[in-house]
C-alpha cells in the first residue's frame, strides 16, 4: 500500500463544516472563518514510548490524539473546525490504520471538525495533530485574565490518568476494576469543548490539566501576574476527586491529583459573583465543576505560585513521598 492510496483509504474525510471551504485533496485547505472571530490554532504531538505505549489499542490512541488537541480549543473557548494530520509509521500495517482512523474520525465527526490535510511519511511512530478552531475576538478565555478575588474552578475528576501510568510503571497494585476504570480515563480522554464554550463570557482565564494540575494553573497565574490559595483538604474530599484516587494511600493520591497528567479537564477562573453563572455553564454542558480555590495578590516575587492550605486556611503540611511537579517532557 503506497502513501498515496493510505490516505484515501483511512484519511480522506468528507465531513465539511461551514468554515471550511476546500478540505483536503489539494495543496493546501481553504477555511473561512465566521465574520468576527479569530483563528484558534493549535498543535500537539504524541511520540511512541513518551506519549504511549506500543500495545495501546490503536482507536483508542486516535481518540485520544484528537481528544487532547481539542483539549485546547475547550481551554481558549473555541469551537473545533478543522485539523491536519502528520503521521510517522514504521510500517503500513493496514488493520492497524483502519482502526486508528477510526477512532480519530469518530471523535472529529461528534465535534464536526474537519480533516483537512496533512502527510504521512515512514519513520518511528509518532502522531502531530494541528487543530484550528473559531471564537469570537474578545471572548477567548485567555491564560493572562485571571485577576485578584477570582475564584478557582475543576470540571471533571483529576488523577485517574496518573493513577493508571502508575500501575503501568509497576509502582503501585489497585484490584483489577480499579485498573480499567482508570486505564479508560487515561486513553478515552473527552475534551471539554461544550464547557469552553459555554464558559465564554462567563469565566475569565483558563487552560487544560494536560501537565497536571499545580503546573497548568501555574501557567495561567504566570501569565496573568497573580497567585493563588487552593484548599487541598477540601480539594481532596470532593466531588473532583474518584473514590478510587481518594482510597490510595495519601501520598500517591495528592500526586495523582495535583501532579497527575491526562486528565485533559480545565482548569479556570471566574469573579465571585459569576458563581451562579459557572454552575448554569457547566449543567448546560453536562460536566461538573468544582470550586478548589481562589485567585490572589502575589506574595513579593511569587506572581505564578499557588500555595496549598487547609480547610482552616493553615499552610498545608505535604506528607513525605508526594511529589507535585508537573510533567515536563525535557525534566
Amino acid at each position: 500500500m503506497g502513501e498515496f492510496d493510505l490516505i484515501r483509504r483511512h484519511f480522506q474525510h468528507a465531513l465539511q463544516p461551514a468554515g471550511v471551504a476546500l478540505g483536503n485533496g489539494d495543496d493546501a485547505a481553504l477555511l473561512a472563518p465566521a465574520p468576527g472571530c479569530h483563528l484558534a490554532v493549535s498543535t500537539d504531538m504524541l511520540v511512541e514510548g513518551r506519549h504511549f505505549l506500543p500495545t495501546v489499542d490503536p482507536r483508542a490512541l486516535g481518540h485520544k490524539a484528537l481528544a487532547v488537541n481539542l483539549s485546547d480549543l475547550a481551554a481558549m473557548g473555541a469551537r473545533p473546525l478543522a485539523w491536519t494530520l502528520a503521521l510517522a509509521l514504521p510500517r503500513a500495517d493496514d488493520a492497524w490504520l483502519a482502526a486508528l482512523a477510526a477512532g480519530l474520525l469518530a471523535l472529529a465527526d461528534a465535534h464536526g471538525c474537519a480533516l483537512v490535510g496533512g502527510d504521512t511519511t515512514a519513520g518511528p511512530l509518532n502522531l502531530c495533530l494541528t487543530v484550528m478552531g473559531e471564537v469570537p475576538a474578545g471572548q477567548a478565555l485567555r491564560r493572562d485574565a485571571a485577576r485578584p478575588g477570582d475564584d478557582v474552578y475543576v470540571s471533571g475528576q483529576l488523577g485517574d490518568a496518573r493513577l493508571a501510568l502508575e500501575v503501568f510503571r509497576g509502582r503501585c497494585e489497585v484490584p483489577a476494576a480499579t485498573f480499567a476504570r482508570a486505564r479508560r480515563r487515561m486513553e478515552w480522554p473527552q475534551p471539554r469543548v461544550a464547557l469552553g464554550l459555554a464558559l465564554r463570557g462567563v469565566a475569565r482565564a483558563c487552560a487544560d490539566v494536560s501537565d497536571g494540575l499545580l503546573g497548568d494553573l501555574g501557567h495561567i497565574l504566570r501569565a496573568s501576574g497573580v497567585g493563588a490559595r487552593i484548599d487541598a483538604e477540601t480539594l481532596m474530599q470532593s466531588a473532583a476527586v474518584s473514590d478510587d484516587v481518594r482510597a490510595l494511600p495519601k501520598p500517591l493520591a495528592l500526586t495523582c491529583v495535583l501532579a497527575g497528567g491526562d486528565d485533559y479537564e480545565l482548569v479556570f477562573s471566574a469573579p465571585a459573583a459569576a458563581r451562579e453563572a459557572v454552575q448554569a455553564a457547566a449543567q448546560a454542558a453536562g460536566v461538573a465543576v468544582t470550586r478548589i480555590g481562589a485567585i490572589e495578590e502575589p506574595a513579593a516575587g511569587a506572581a505564578g505560585t499557588a500555595r496549598l492550605v487547609d480547610a482552616q486556611g493553615r499552610p498545608y503540611r505535604v506528607p513525605d513521598g508526594a511529589h507535585l511537579a508537573g510533567f515536563d517532557h525535557f525534566a
